[in-house]
């Protein structure tokens, strides 16, 4: 998902930038087996914008602070890491950078400790902020995000639970590409207002204007596999329900996506599954797809930002979603299967 976003320091209002969720992501093999899911989902195919906030706030890098004393750097003395996720200062929890920016200007510079996770596993750290004369803020030199934002598409929706998975892949941290930890997220209505095509070694991408106005759905995990949700606007994604293809019954050979690529209106197009991958550890990509198209393929230049998650349907059953592209060939690009995405979402 390519995700144009912002850290920023540990003194400052977060920004959101709107752009395209990235097609790659950090990808982790989950259970092939059998799996409990409904027999059949809607496919949707429609683009909406993403947001995520995350439950604590991700550290992205270290800086130097001008103090009085000289330029010293409070985060990197302390033992604080690129991808460390600050949970706690001293007892209280953060997952903004606003409580962060006000807690240390309310401590003035003491000593504090630091609660953060790292590789999973919890750490505590012991900081001095300093004071910055410039500004006359106290700093710990870290750039910190706690939110992200971008276009992608909505897989499928299951009318009797209400639940919903997108993207195919997770939305990870551009700086670190770590898996962002989920604290909140919504999905919003978007319209797609133009296309940068794909050219090779270029992805192109959705452009897309979000409604900021209306929620269409509510996130509850962000997984390597996608982000799944509750849906609280069924009838956005009302449509008819398809049977979920079982893994043994996908073979190479022609298949269709669902994709939308102007406005809001969702169109097929043809594809191939060009080679159906036995199932790896540590790895999310189930298979080869080749766009066949001539109409995606003057429109977008094949597989985009922005059109991850598209579902991928095969003898009338979807069989899964578009990931991510090949960045020398946009016309090609990887799908998970659609069993793996429900796996990895226990609510549908």
């Amino acid at each position: 998902m390519d995700l144009n976003e912002e850290a920023r320091p540990f003194v400052g209002a977060a920004v959101l930038r709107i752009a395209g969720l990235l097609l790659a992501a950090v990808l982790t093999l989950w259970p092939a087996t059998a799996w409990a899911s409904p027999a059949a989902v809607v496919p949707v195919g429609r683009a909406v914008g993403i947001k995520l906030f995350s439950d604590g706030v991700v550290v992205v890098g270290t800086s130097e602070v001008a103090a009085e004393s000289g330029n010293v750097n409070p985060a990197k003395d302390c033992g604080l890491r690129e991808g460390d996720i600050i949970t706690h200062i001293n007892s209280t929890e953060v997952d903004t950078i606003e409580e962060v920016s006000a807690l240390l200007q309310e401590l003035e510079g003491q000593t504090m400790s630091i609660r953060a996770i790292r590789d999973e596993k919890q750490v505590q750290l012991t900081a001095t902020p300093v004071l910055c004369p410039a500004d006359g803020a106290y700093k710990l030199g870290a750039w910190i995000r706690d939110s992200m934002a971008g276009i992608g598409t909505v897989t499928f929706y299951d009318p009797s639970t209400g639940a919903f998975g997108a993207l195919g892949h997770g939305i990870n941290d551009a700086d670190t590409a770590l898996l962002m930890p989920l604290e909140s997220g919504s999905i919003l209505p978007a319209t797609v207002a133009g296309v940068e095509k794909g050219k090779s070694g270029a992805p192109g991408q959705l452009k897309g204007v979000f409604d900021t106005a209306s929620t269409l759905g509510l996130l509850r995990a962000n997984t390597a596999g996608g982000v799944f949700g509750t849906m609280t606007n069924g009838g956005w994604a009302d449509g008819p329900a398809v049977e979920v293809a079982a893994r043994e019954e996908v073979r190479t050979g022609p298949a269709e996506i669902l994709c939308n690529i102007s406005g809001d209106r969702v169109d097929r197009f043809q594809v191939e599954i060009a080679k159906v991958f036995a199932p790896r550890e540590g790895d999310c990509r189930d298979y080869l797809i080749k766009v066949t198209d001539q109409r995606l393929l003057d429109a977008t230049g094949g597989i985009v930002q922005g059109m991850s998650g598209s579902p991928i349907l095969q003898n009338g059953k979807i069989v899964g979603a578009v990931t991510h592209v090949m960045v020398d060939d946009p016309a090609s690009g990887y799908g998970i299967y659609v069993g793996r995405m429900l796996n990895l979402d226990g609510a549908a």
